[in-house]
């Protein structure tokens, strides 16, 4: 992870990045926007996701049918995500192939057709989507804490949108959208593998540099007031089983307080792998919560999520709860850690620990080239590549001191919402 990053801006404002890495003949390619959920108002929620199905339906150069068989023909990968913060596109090629999505993206940087029958067909899609989403109840139960937890930030809707925002939106929302932020000047070129910069940067500036820049897109600057006290929900729905989601208000990446939150979180359910592409391979077994709660047969399972984010968003604990138990019984264990946290001193070598289960998670998800690139870009998208390269020096200095400080401060009633999930009982509506 250490390999030198050649950082450059072109003319019209694209900002590339390249870190070679001579390991195996790979070359993966992302092409970062900055647009997500952050950007998206009431009455056009889920618009980001929805253009990013769009990309893939073609250009005039690379019609839909080509570009899936040209990706594979020449042995790579290609996928997409849309977050709170960004929207990304990436490729994992063999280098000596790796000039197919340089010009893919370049191309549909500017060239999709958002034909509106592709755009009804996939409304479809996206509806359909939602639907599948409403089934599961973790997403209903997640979607109403986030909604509880955020008044005025964007921050408050899903990425799939609201399905009033799906049925409504058209044709010439979308392209507006793509146009607007599908900019160079509102975008990051990341480029991890085996390559040699000075010519990668070359053929880099002969395909994006004749883009012209656009205008700096609108930002919504909406930030959240402080919370006014706990808020607390119930959800009913099918199934069998009964969830709590505990989401407590949490930092921005680039914030002190998200380094001593990190190994709070480590502490309490295990680490958060922080590449949302993958990791993973830690137990969370040592965890606190996972002994206050599973082993004493309150909950079957227990975890965490605290995710780097631009603007505050939250730390959440889910837990599962035993069939057996009432949520209100691990609503009290969950509380009584959280004092415990708060009133008394965690030892060195149980923040020595949770230190090197969230190091190592964070290594897992940063070592293959197709990670490395992801974070090139995703870094920049909330702070920026320098956070990545210094985050476990900051965990390495995060004291028990610290750990008791942010509990006190982060983990208050007044600063999360609690939200239940009960299923239907037999007969139940």
């Amino acid at each position: 992870m250490t390999e030198p990053v050649t950082r450059t801006t072109l003319a019209n404002g694209l900002l590339v990045l390249l870190k070679e890495i001579h390991t195996a003949p790979l070359i993966s390619s992302w092409v970062w926007y900055r647009v997500g959920v952050r950007d998206e108002p009431t009455g056009r929620t889920g618009i980001s996701h929805w253009v990013e199905h769009m990309q893939f339906k073609g250009t005039p150069e690379f019609p839909p049918s080509v570009l899936d068989r040209a990706i594979s023909r020449d042995g790579g990968i290609w996928n997409a995500l849309t977050y709170l913060d960004w929207t990304t596109y990436f490729e994992t090629m063999p280098a000596d192939r790796i000039d197919l999505a340089l010009r893919l993206e370049a191309d549909r940087m500017v060239n999709c057709l958002y034909d509106p029958q592709e755009i009804e067909s996939e409304r479809t899609v996206v509806i359909s989507e939602r639907e599948g989403s409403e089934n599961e109840p973790l997403f209903r139960l997640s979607e109403d804490v986030q909604h509880a937890s955020f008044r005025v930030h964007p921050y408050q809707h899903e990425t799939i949108g609201d399905m009033a925002d799906l049925r409504s939106l058209q044709r010439d929302d979308l392209y507006d959208h793509y146009r607007t932020f599908y900019v160079p000047n509102n975008a990051v070129m990341a480029v991890a593998g085996d390559f040699e910069s000075e010519a990668l940067l070359a053929r880099i500036r002969e395909l994006y540099e004749p883009i012209p820049a656009g205008d700096q897109p609108p930002r919504l600057l909406r930030p959240e007031p402080e919370p006014r006290g706990e808020r607390r929900l119930t959800v009913e729905g099918p199934g069998e089983t009964t969830f709590i989601q505990v989401s407590y208000r949490a930092p921005a990446a680039a914030a002190p307080d998200f380094f001593p939150l990190s190994v709070l979180d480590s502490l309490l359910t295990g680490p958060t792998s922080l590449n949302m592409f993958g990791g993973g391979g830690v137990s969370n077994k040592t965890s606190r919560l996972y002994q206050a709660l599973v082993e004493k047969e309150l909950a079957v399972s227990v975890g965490g999520s605290l995710l780097p984010t631009a603007d505050p968003f939250l730390y959440t604990v889910t837990i599962t709860v035993h069939p057996l138990r009432k949520p209100e019984e691990a609503l009290e264990a969950l509380d009584a850690e959280i004092r415990r946290l708060q009133e008394e001193p965690v030892s060195s070598d149980e923040i020595r620990r949770a230190i090197k289960q969230a190091r190592a998670l964070f290594a897992y998800g940063s070592e293959s080239i197709t990670n490395q690139a992801f974070w090139l870009g995703n870094a920049e998208m909330f702070a920026s590549y320098d956070w990545f390269l210094t985050y476990l020096d900051h965990l390495a200095r995060v004291t028990p001191a610290r750990v008791q400080k942010a509990a006190r401060k982060l983990l208050l009633p007044r600063n999360r919402v609690v939200g239940i999930y009960l299923p239907h009982q037999e007969g139940g509506a």
